[in-house]
């Protein structure tokens, strides 16, 4: 059994917490979000089901990494939906992707690809607003039991 508990007063900020206190630690943090979409495609020198035109209910999860800010934030999840809605979905629901996407087949495993590149794309063009922001993971999911996954480490040559 849980004991409910009614808060007596909110914290305040400059009274209760200090500033400085809000960032807890300077160590790199992975955040993870999620989103779907719907889209049409069809496979070229495929023989099976999947060279005819058909569609998906997509999942994509994206893994970031970085530092806290000041505030103890490495990047606000509504950024990333913000990126993900500006420049990315755009050209993936309820699209043709072989019509929206670069030549190229449209198998997870390009896609994915693709979907990483463009968001590395646009945390570098954001690099200002976050702290060492680097796209760790992303994760495409064609069905709800199969995915294609693309890890920094396998994108950045070092």
């Amino acid at each position: 059994m849980y004991d409910f508990r009614i808060v007596d007063q909110l914290q305040k900020i400059d009274k209760d917490i200090k500033r400085e206190q809000l960032k807890y630690h300077s160590n790199r943090v992975l955040v993870s979000k999620e989103f779907t979409f719907d889209a049409a495609h069809h496979l070229h020198e495929y023989e099976g089901k999947c060279k005819n035109l058909h569609g998906h209910t997509y999942k994509v999860i994206f893994g970031l990494s970085g530092f806290v800010d000041a505030q103890g934030l490495v990047i606000d999840f509504g950024d990333i939906k913000s990126i993900w809605k500006s420049d990315i979905e755009i050209y993936l629901d309820h699209r043709y992707l072989n019509e929206t996407l670069p030549p190229m087949n449209t198998t997870a495993e390009n896609m994915v690809v693709w979907i990483y590149e463009k968001m590395a794309e646009a945390l570098a063009n954001r690099q200002h607003l976050y702290d060492g922001a680097k796209v760790e993971f992303v994760k495409l999911y064609e069905t709800p039991t199969s995915y294609a996954e693309v890890r920094r480490e396998w994108m950045e040559i070092e």
